[in-house]
């Protein structure tokens, strides 16, 4: 009997290797599958700004012909994945949402893209992103918006954007993320899905960030991370076990294989006695009350039904936000991108033009760090007495389109960047840090909750997501784009 298009677009990651390992699926019907919703949906959300249809149907042929001869396919064989438009893909253009490098084809993979492809993923395109990375929304000077398929309207929250409305009417059961400020977490939470920022160094990042030939794209060296962005927590398990797999020459950052299993650390478990800190707000942040609301009802559950201790607390820190764009640039290639906007300025994102345009003084650049390093020791003192830090993943839930953050949060005043209060510290930190979907505003709009562990407490963090997962389950609910289009 021929599996239908909506039934493999809800399977998860997990059941479509299973399937297709044991031919009760072929590859091939899974990525003519996928490629069929997004043509549907396309028109509708612009999640994938370069579609990679044949390279798929090749991938996915060069999987099913594996399975015939009776060879491993790989642990994602024949599962289709998106892929950020950040993120190098050798022999797919990688615009990166600029113009400076519209039409530019990598020669070679990232290094998870590496790992992806040997392990049977099926590659449908890459994913929307703002201009380098370099905001939390999903619209970009080549005229691309990525939309929020909760509400058309709104933005999925970025930089990770087509990945988030790719995964979220399902596409693709997962996608590739990159994280250097939120930008895994960010679109995860607004677009009601679960995104994992592992441990600094867990999965090794070249030559995003690594490369001094690509200005632009070679920054953000100690802040970044490359992750899983998926409907399930089990989603996000099975792709960190091919991409965190250990290190790679190529990033000096990378960490040692890992000592723990990261499937079956995510299978829930008992958080009886765990003592957890809930931060509303850091004790600073102006938060929307609809997110105070949410993510203080899923807080309950870690007490009421986990049987966690859990206190509100603050580690202590004050605001380091006005530091943080001071650390991007502080490890971007200034010179390089100066010269790469020098006379294209107005094809270039404004508030883009205006970082590399600053006169950035050494003075900021150390003060910047000294703020990281106090960020850094009051986090891990504040963790010496906690198992796990609940906040909410953003101050607030989806907004408009073409705007790079509100304004007006709870009444007061603030910068554009201020909704991103809770999750650019967990870059400083390197913590392990992910965004769960903790409920909806009452105009039915995702909110998250992150979850942040201790320094490489990985699993902990994976086995507390699974946990809310079982006792707070969202999979099954799907945005209303996704019925009114029949799907």
């Amino acid at each position: 009997m021929t599996t239908s298009d909506n039934a493999i677009a809800r399977m998860t990651a997990v059941e479509i290797a299973e399937k297709v390992r044991s031919k009760a699926l072929s590859a091939l019907e899974v990525a003519e599958a996928a490629l069929r919703r997004m043509e549907t949906l396309e028109p509708h959300i612009s999640a994938y700004c370069v579609p990679t249809p044949e390279v798929a149907r090749a991938a996915a042929r060069a999987v099913d012909a594996k399975i015939a001869a009776g060879e491993d396919a790989g642990p994602l064989g024949g599962v289709p994945i998106g892929i950020k438009d950040l993120v190098a893909t050798a022999g797919i253009e990688t615009a990166m949402g600029s113009n400076l490098y519209k039409g530019w084809v990598p020669e070679e993979d990232d290094i998870v893209v590496e790992r992806l492809k040997a392990a049977g993923a099926v590659i449908l395109g890459k994913t929307t992103v703002p201009e380098f990375g370099y905001s939390g929304v999903g619209h970009n000077p080549l005229g691309i918006t990525a939309r929020n398929p909760w509400n058309l309207a709104m933005t999925p929250g970025g930089s990770s954007a087509g990945s988030g409305a790719s995964v979220a009417c399902g596409v693709s059961p997962f996608a590739i993320g990159s994280d250097g400020g939120g930008s895994i977490r960010i679109p995860s939470a607004h677009s009601g899905l679960y995104g994992m920022k592992a441990s600094m160094g867990r999965v090794p990042l070249y030559p995003g960030c690594r490369d001094e030939r690509f200005p632009g794209v070679s920054s953000w060296e100690s802040l970044e991370h490359i992750g899983p962005m998926s409907r399930t927590v089990a989603d996000s398990a099975l792709m960190l076990s091919v991409i965190a797999a250990g290190p790679d020459m190529r990033d000096r950052y990378s960490l040692p294989g890992p000592e723990f299993d990261w499937n079956a650390a995510a299978k829930p478990r008992s958080l009886a006695g765990l003592r957890v800190a809930y931060s509303s707000d850091w004790g600073y942040a102006a938060v929307d009350p609809e997110v105070r609301r949410v993510v203080g009802e899923a807080v309950k559950v870690f007490e009421r039904d986990l049987g966690c201790i859990v206190e509100e607390a603050h580690p202590g820190w004050d605001n380091p936000g006005p530091h943080f764009w001071t650390l991007v640039m502080g490890e971007s290639d200034l010179t390089g991108m100066r010269k790469m906007i020098e006379g294209r300025e107005s094809e270039v994102s404004p508030h883009l033009v205006a970082l590399i345009q600053h006169d950035w003084k050494a003075a900021e650049i150390t003060d910047a760090k000294t703020v990281r390093k106090a960020v850094v020791n009051k986090m891990w003192r504040f963790m010496q007495r906690y198992d796990l830090l609940l906040t909410p993943t953003l101050a607030v839930p989806p907004f408009p389109v073409h705007m790079q953050g509100p304004e007006m949060i709870e009444g007061r005043m603030g910068s554009t960047g201020d909704w991103l209060a809770f999750t650019f510290p967990m870059n400083m930190t390197g913590q392990p840090a992910a965004s769960i979907p903790a409920g909806f505003t009452k105009d039915g709009l995702p909110v998250g909750l992150q979850i942040t562990g201790r320094h490489l407490a990985d699993p902990l963090v994976l086995a507390a997501s699974a946990a809310f997962e079982a006792a707070k389950p969202w999979a099954q609910v799907w945005p209303p784009l996704v019925a009114e289009l029949g799907l």
